[in-house]
């Protein structure tokens, strides 16, 4: 084989022996990335703060509340389960005919999802519209290809550090607007009072705003975004897409496996935050309004933003990928241990001091499992035999995300229900499951090599 030559075992990023000079990364067209990618954040955030109250609202749960959980883990898993189903699809197809034009029909299929979410009046309805956003949406594996496709070996750390903007944004402005505008008419009489369509559909205005903002990311994207791709009919053979069983490398196989473990943990987290916070008091939760949920998410967004962008390529280039990816798994441990705690002092103490100390500590460790994103997609890069299997390389691994984040909402909802409902393990059954789940997800990582 000559040294120019690349096979399916040649690493897309070759390791550097000698610190070489850091390559300027592309502003505007970054930036131009980084604002699509908030879409999708936008779009699955914002229903979170009234999801349980949306359940009551239609009735699906019959005035049980302990069927809450379960029917709020299975709108949040619809997204994801079909997602798993098209996501290699997108990716792959992005390698044939490049990244912007199936970005630009990702962007559609989540602004119409949206526009439909907020108009459906029935639980079916609703499935329906989640399950077309996660459908028409492969983006987020196509834009991780052009963020890699746009760096090299020198400023991939810092492009990754800047990830966390989009989603942090999203899990900020998310929560608010989902949070504060749900059922307009009672929340702001003077302005909405008079309307009667948002009276009629109380959940239309918050899923209008990230349907709407889809809307715009398209043109932009269609006038700006350059494409990263390159056109697969005039590169050499070596250096063509290979078919996807050329794929199924160790390489690839151990970070889509850690990756996916990773959103595991993260998103049974997440699911389980929002019904936790409005589960009545002598059930173990907050009993927080919607408002006051939107904020508490807001306030972990902004605080994982500011920390991601300042902190992760630092961390990154002094510990290492595995390190950093490994601390941020372990983290989830005390990040679980924190809802038994809450639980209990809410029962024995009211919602007082203590127990908002505990859920300002659980914020912070939980920013920390967030590192872990920015070292996986840098070993995921690493992985890609080359740079022409780079998006079905993310295809792969976003596939088996998107079916463990099917898994998880649904799963740790529905645990948690069965939790409360059976009494089982005083309630707390849930969290040493996720607590066991952790402890599997940390010996996944310790396959992770050493080098990349």
């Amino acid at each position: 084989m000559t040294a120019t030559q690349v096979d399916e075992e040649s690493p897309l990023l070759r390791p550097q022996h000698a610190k070489p000079k850091r390559t300027p990364l592309p502003v505007f067209q970054l930036f131009i990335v980084l604002v699509l990618q908030l879409a999708e954040p936008l779009t699955s955030q914002v229903i979170y703060p009234f999801t349980p109250q949306l359940m009551r609202d239609i009735g699906v749960t019959h005035g049980d509340e302990t069927k809450v959980g379960y029917y709020v883990g299975l709108m949040q898993s619809l997204f994801f389960l079909t997602q798993a189903c098209t996501v290699l699809h997108w990716s792959r197809l992005s390698d044939r005919v490049g990244r912007k034009p199936v970005i630009l029909l990702g962007l559609c299929g989540l602004s119409l999802s949206m526009y439909c979410f907020g108009l459906s009046k029935t639980f079916w309805g609703l499935v329906m519209s989640r399950a077309l956003n996660g459908a028409l949406n492969g983006n987020i594996g196509v834009i991780k290809s052009m963020m890699a496709e746009m760096t090299d070996s020198t400023n991939i750390a810092q492009a990754y550090a800047y990830m966390p903007i989009s989603w942090s944004t999203g899990a900020v402005l998310g929560p608010i607007i989902g949070g504060a505008l749900s059922r307009p008419a009672e929340q702001f009489p003077d302005l909405f009072g008079n309307s009667e369509f948002l009276k009629e559909y109380p959940y239309f205005l918050p899923c209008a705003i990230p349907a709407t903002f889809s809307a715009i990311a398209w043109v932009v994207t269609y006038l700006y975004l350059k494409e990263t791709a390159r056109n697969t009919t005039s590169i050499h053979d070596k250096e063509k897409a290979l078919p996807l069983r050329s794929l199924l490398i160790p390489k690839v196989v151990i970070a889509g496996g850690n990756y996916a473990m990773l959103s595991l943990l993260d998103i049974s987290f997440r699911a389980i935050q929002p019904v936790f916070l409005s589960t009545p008091v002598e059930l173990g939760g907050l009993a927080l309004p919607p408002p006051t949920i939107g904020k508490i998410l807001s306030a972990y967004g902004i605080i994982n933003g500011l920390f991601q962008i300042f902190f992760f390529a630092r961390i990154n280039n002094t510990w290492g990928s595995r390190y950093t990816f490994i601390v941020g798994i372990a983290s989830s441990f005390p990040v679980f241990a924190c809802y038994p705690i809450m639980s209990h002092l809410v029962k024995t103490q009211g919602v007082g001091p203590m127990v908002w100390t505990v859920l300002a500590i659980q914020i912070f460790l939980s920013i920390i499992i967030s590192l872990s994103y920015g070292a996986i997609f840098i070993y995921i890069a690493a992985a890609s035999p080359n740079r022409a299997s780079l998006g079905a390389t993310n295809g792969i691994c976003q596939m088996s995300v998107s079916v463990f984040r099917a898994i998880g909402p649904a799963a740790a909802n529905s645990l948690f229900s069965m939790s409360l409902k059976e009494n089982l393990m005083g309630g707390y059954f849930v969290y040493y499951v996720l607590i066991a789940t952790t402890g599997v997800s940390l010996v996944v990582a310790s396959l992770l090599p050493r080098a990349l």
